[in-house]
């Protein structure tokens, strides 16, 4: 009578253990999601902001054909990203293609005197501090919830219940770099 009260009672530790580290898991895996959608409308708000500060700067380079092509085809990769891998990918294109717009702007001093243009440098700027603040806030929920998952005994559980590792917001090799600043001349 006495083994069978331990049993029952065993069995039901085991199963709270059960149900709570399932819904730790949905919860942290739901934190991921709401910490990606804060990445997904940081980047959509840098989407809609492009196309005006691109025709601002066509309105003063309107031969830099190339950079602008290459700005559009950026922001529609990233448009089109459906996961955090390919839309970091199409993130860091997209910054490389506005780091070659802006150097092209550099040669219009009437375009960076424009208070269009400025106002839409400063407001693309605030942009990308949110996201790299978005970002920071999507990985660290992302290296909760996968070491939640990956730690023993969870492990067991949640590969059982098909809980899989999500990825990391990556920097490119391109943005670990070093900056080169030089206040020299050009000749």
């Amino acid at each position: 009578m006495i083994a069978t009260w331990i049993i029952i009672g065993i069995i039901g530790v085991i199963a709270l253990y059960v149900w709570a580290l399932y819904n730790g898991l949905v919860k942290g895996r739901m934190r991921v999601q709401e910490a990606w959608s804060g990445i997904d409308v940081q980047l959509k708000r840098r989407s809609s902001l492009i196309p005006n500060l691109v025709e601002t700067v066509k309105g003063y380079a309107s031969h830099e054909k190339e950079v602008f092509e290459n700005v559009t085809k950026a922001r529609s990769a990233l448009m089109s990203a459906g996961d955090a891998k390919s839309a970091a990918e199409a993130n860091n294109q997209l910054t490389g293609a506005l780091k070659t717009l802006f150097a092209v702007a550099e040669n219009y001093p009437q375009l960076r005197a424009s208070e269009n243009f400025m106002q839409l440098q400063k407001e693309l700027s605030d942009i990308e501090a949110k996201i790299a603040y978005s970002r920071q806030f999507y990985n660290g929920n992302v290296l909760s919830y996968n070491t939640q998952i990956q730690v023993f005994p969870n492990v067991l559980l949640a590969t059982s219940f098909g809980f899989k590792p999500a990825d990391f917001f990556a920097a490119t090799e391109a943005e670990r770099e070093d900056v080169k600043v030089s206040f020299a001349k050009k000749a």
